[in-house]
Formats: structure tokens, sequence, C-alpha cells
């Protein structure tokens, strides 16, 4: 049996993208600890106002929290790691899609990720291993 291993810490992320992203990173830990309807309720509030990210967009944040965190880059670091990345993009003025579920497949196992573009970022899994079952995504006007 396989079991997902601590990823890799990106290399080459400015400044300014370090300092936006412990920013996201210490606001993931404080929603991390909110109850699930609590937590969709604030990222509901959140979402307002921001078009959704693109996959690069979603990427580049994701990949910022992941250079500044080292809980993020953890085999258990998946809910703080996609609400950081979630954060960091609506700061930028875009918002990915947040998604918590279940992986169906072995080893069975609650897990969190961010999605844009209809895919999930960086999540690399088969089609249907993961199973969103809590889902906040971009707000659609009109």
């Amino acid at each position: 049996m396989s079991v997902p291993s601590a990823l890799e810490r990106p290399q080459g992320v400015p400044w300014r993208a370090r300092a936006a992203a412990r920013v996201a990173v210490a606001a993931a830990f404080v929603l991390a600890l909110l109850p699930p309807n609590r937590l969709r309720a604030v990222l509901r509030l959140l979402r307002y106002g921001a078009r959704p990210a693109t996959y690069a967009q979603a990427k580049a944040a994701r990949d910022a929290v992941l250079a500044v965190s080292l809980t993020c880059l953890g085999v258990h670091g998946c809910l703080p790691r996609s609400l950081a990345t979630t954060v960091l993009c609506r700061l930028r003025g875009s918002w990915p899609t947040w998604c918590s579920g279940v992986r169906m497949r072995p080893p069975f196992a609650a897990h969190a990720w961010v999605e844009a573009g209809g895919a999930p970022v960086e999540e690399t899994v088969p089609d249907g291993y993961l199973t969103p079952l809590i889902t906040v995504g971009p707000r659609h006007e009109g």
C-alpha cells in the first residue's frame, strides 16, 4: 500500500509572493479551526467580488504557500494548504473552487484541495479518486 509523501518545496518564489503567502497561511490556520458549516459560510462571504481563478493563478498561489509553510508541505497539511491557497488567490482578486471531501480509493481518508478550470490544482491523482462533499466555488453573477 502506498502512502502519500510530503510535497517538494517550490523554488524561485518572489519575496512579495512569500509575504502575502505568510498572511494567507496564518489566516488558514485560524479558518481550519472552524466547524465545517461555519467554514463554508466564511468562505462564501470571502468570495464576493472575486473573479474565477485560472489554473495558473491557483498554482502560483499554491506554490507560494508551499514555499513558506512546512506544515502545508506535510502529508497532513491538505486543509491548511487548500485554505491558504484559496485565501491567497482572494488577496490577489480571484477565487478558485475550494473542495473538501474524501479519497475514494485506498488509503481512504478525508482530503481538501483546490480546483481551477474544472481540474484539481497539482493533485497527482487519477480521475474519480477525489469526491467532494463541500465545495465553495466562485460566485456567478447574473
